[in-house]
């Protein structure tokens, strides 16, 4: 099999809150094809990380009460969690606060600039700070922003500017000459009516955001987190520092990425790479989103769809597997539960679990062992056919990025064994001596089809793969696709293991009433040392003033018994500082001390936060300060 490179990343995701499903769809999608081209023989390199920067992130993490590196260092531990509990097989974990990436970031910038497209500017526009964009009047609906419906605030500052209208023709004629590189076609013909209307230059720099990469030759200016981000394509495979992986790699061969940042990845990312003399991306695929029970997916309506709660109540596999089998890729979908559990119990546990179960418990009864194949008769041929050209047209369904139809194609194959084993009623021959040679082939036939199976659903369902291949007789994964282009690789004699249902049907009932009252998750749980560690004092609060030029933060003094200290908490929408003077409160004191707004902070308030607001941590009754809270 030749060894060729595939280089596939997802975005990188904003660290302004916790991973939603959103996330999990593109990185689940990105980790199949990777694991798909490693199949191939492909020396693969998948790429997803974490963007750090900009304004947003500066506001949380005030509002956190904490520097913007460790809210940062928070964040995207829980990204690196998840992707570890959806079995996410990535290469490299990027973030654009690491060194590596800030020096390539500044590499590139200073190239583009170099180059002569980017010249300094006054900017006077609308801007979003949730997404971090500005925007054209026209591009507004109804004065709010388009992705976010927020209300957008007028800035004006002066910036350093990109000469993206330079550009225009040759992403047009780029664009048409290869009608691979923007997918799916609907996006496609949306960029290029957006490029015949024309381009303005934009703003590439900041010069009020200070938590930010400083631009090489201005550094009272930050690089607008945009073009920031962009970067991270780049300085993971070593641009600036490591020539000879960046050439292995570089251009990526797939971006997979969610419409709303279609053109920051077809427009300006191309205009700048060409500004820079690279090479660009050969394919971005930019899919659909996803919405529960026909409504958009919020946190403050409550209409949400909990990853770590699927993977707890389904199984990691299951969920990879609903996800790309019931949506087109290119379109919006829609979750319910019903649907879910509908697909799970048709796919999973009645047609492939059935086939597992029942194939490798007639070999077993009847035979003891994989049997011989040396007794042909009707429908062989069909079934080895069927096998190898289901192989070929699922890796070509996986190459266009069709998973729904790759899966189908797959369970076409499935469905298929499962009738070939009623057709010929090999229970009824295996019990007969004269046609038991009969029957031992058409259960050979059906292991030797669990065999190919195994291999195709490895990209979709890595550890149910491998269990049905301990069923059948196989250790691990220890083929590539190369294996299944001949059939009848599975040695007669090979022992079985007992078989164990790999996906138990759900019930319904059992569904909703796991749904209802979710089990603590693991990852959850801390030891009692864990717990000790934390130095929990009574704290009485002595002052209390505003922090200048914010709206969420107070400076306070408290007394912890031994000694006053200095703390910032981010409780002034919900307290005045004439309320908490005179308070006692619960305080974590051994925490490293964090500067922020330019005052220290040694400790952290306690206090717990909902829909209805926000109560501090106190004591029923009084307690001499510094007390231990235990």
């Amino acid at each position: 099999m030749n060894k060729g490179k595939f280089y596939v990343t997802t975005p990188i995701y904003y660290v302004n809150a916790r991973p939603h499903i959103g996330h999990a769809y593109t990185t689940m999608a990105a980790d199949i094809i990777a694991r798909h081209h490693r199949l191939k023989g492909d020396d693969v390199f998948f790429l997803t990380g974490t963007d750090e920067h900009g304004q947003n992130i500066q506001r949380i993490a005030e509002e956190h009460g904490m520097p913007e590196k460790q809210y940062c260092d928070m964040i995207a531990e829980e990204f690196k969690r998840l992707w570890k509990k959806l079995n996410i097989s990535n290469d490299y974990f990027v973030r654009t606060t690491d060194e590596r990436h800030i020096k390539a970031a500044q590499k590139f910038f200073e190239t583009v600039y170099k180059s002569g497209d980017i010249y300094k500017g006054h900017y006077e526009g609308w801007y979003c700070s949730r997404c971090e964009r500005f925007y054209l009047e026209k591009e507004l609906r109804e004065g709010k922003c388009p992705i976010h419906d927020m209300p957008v605030e007028k800035v004006k500052e002066e910036n350093y500017f990109f000469a993206l209208s330079k550009y225009r023709e040759r992403l047009l004629r780029h664009i048409e000459e290869n009608p691979d590189f923007i997918q799916p076609e609907s996006r496609r013909n949306e960029i290029l009516s957006l490029l015949r209307e024309g381009l303005e230059d934009i703003s590439i720099s900041r010069s009020t955001v200070r938590w930010g990469i400083p631009l090489p030759m201005d550094p009272s200016q930050t690089m607008y987190v945009w073009m920031d981000a962009l970067c991270n394509y780049i300085s993971a495979i070593g641009y600036g520092d490591d020539p000879e992986t960046f050439r292995r790699y570089w251009p990526a061969d797939l971006h997979l990425i969610g419409k709303e940042i279609i053109r920051f990845h077809v427009i300006i990312w191309p205009a700048l790479l060409m500004s820079a003399g690279l090479p660009l991306p050969k394919r971005i695929f930019a899919h659909g989103w996803l919405t529960k029970e026909g409504k958009k997916l919020s946190k403050s309506t409550g209409n949400v769809i909990d990853v770590d709660d699927l993977v707890d109540r389904f199984g990691v596999d299951p969920v990879r597997y609903f996800f790309m089998r019931e949506f087109s890729f290119g379109k919006d979908g829609d979750y319910t539960d019903e649907a879910f559990i509908n697909r799970y119990n048709a796919d999973l546990a009645n047609d492939l679990g059935n086939l597992v179960n029942r194939t490798v418990n007639l070999a077993r009864r009847f035979f003891q062992s994989v049997p011989h194949n040396d007794h042909p008769g009707e429908y062989d041929d069909e079934i080895i056919g069927m096998a190898i050209e289901t192989h070929r047209l699922s890796s070509k369904q996986l190459d266009d990025l069709a998973f729904d139809e790759a899966l189908e194609t797959i369970w076409s194959f499935v469905r298929r064994l499962n009738k070939y084993v009623q057709q010929t009623e090999a229970w009824r021959l295996a019990q007969d001596e004269s046609t038991k040679g009969r029957a031992g082939t058409i259960i050979y036939n059906c292991l030797e089809g669990l065999r190919f199976v195994s291999v195709m659903i490895y990209p979709f369902m890595p550890e149910s793969a491998l269990k049905i291949r301990e069923q059948i007789g196989l250790k691990g994964m220890e083929e590539d696709y190369s294996s299944l282009q001949s059939w009848g690789t599975l040695k007669p004699g090979t022992p079985l293991r007992k078989p164990e249902p790999i996906f138990p049907r759900i019930k319904v009932k059992k569904a909703v009433k796991a749904k209802e009252q979710p089990k603590a998750r693991k990852e959850e749980l801390i030891t009692i040392d864990d717990f000790r560690k934390l130095d929990l004092r009574v704290a009485e609060v002595l002052e209390a003033e505003r922090v200048e030029g914010t709206d969420k933060l107070l400076r306070l003094i408290v007394n912890i018994g031994h000694e006053k200290r200095q703390v910032v908490a981010g409780i002034a929408e919900h307290y005045s500082p004439q309320e908490l003077v005179g308070m006692k409160i619960i305080m974590v004191v051994n925490l490293q001390p964090a500067t922020i707004r330019g005052i220290e902070s040694r400790g952290m308030i306690l206090a717990a936060v909902g829909k209805s607001g926000c109560a501090v941590a106190t004591l029923d009754r009084d307690v001499p300060t510094g007390t231990r809270v235990r």
